[in-house]
This record gives structure tokens, C-alpha cells and sequence, in this order.
């Protein structure tokens, strides 16, 4: 009889993700070294960020600058008035 000993070590949680191979080949080159989760979380991050800012350009043309003053006196009084209970 042979006996073995074996350890089991858990792994993280990965998913696969199919793509066209040229997309791959381009995300590839974009991503370097890092790992591929590093990689598109900051890619996840930045394309957030930029949305967001987008949307803040875009309700900035929309107010004007009477529009601007009163939101800015408004938040002052709120923050002078807010406390916690």
C-alpha cells in the first residue's frame, strides 16, 4: 500500500473572460507587468472618474453664475447648521 500526503491550499476566486484576441493583445501591451485585476481596476477607475467629471462639465455649462453663488451659499448655511445629534 503507498501512502501520499497532499495540502490543499485555497485560491482566490478568478473568472475568465473572453475577448477578441486582438483586444487581448492590445490590453496586454497596455497592462505591462501588472496583473491583469490591477490592470483593469484601474482602468475601471479612471474611465469612473472621467464619466463623472464629464457629467460635473456638463451640469457646470448648465448654471450660471447667479446659479453658482447660490449653491455655494446654500452649502454654507447647511454645513453651519448641520451637527451631529
Amino acid at each position: 500500500m503507498q501512502l501520499c500526503s497532499c495540502v490543499v491550499v485555497p485560491l482566490p476566486k478568478y473568472a475568465t473572460i473572453s475577448v477578441p484576441r486582438e483586444v487581448k493583445k492590445r490590453l496586454e501591451a497596455a497592462k505591462g507587468l501588472r496583473e491583469w485585476g490591477e490592470y483593469l481596476t484601474e482602468l475601471y477607475e479612471q474611465r469612473t472618474l472621467l464619466k463623472r467629471k464629464r457629467a460635473f462639465d456638463e451640469a457646470a455649462k448648465l448654471l450660471t453664475p447667479d446659479d453658482l453663488s447660490s449653491m455655494k451659499r446654500s452649502s454654507k448655511a447647511f454645513r453651519e447648521k448641520f451637527s451631529l445629534r
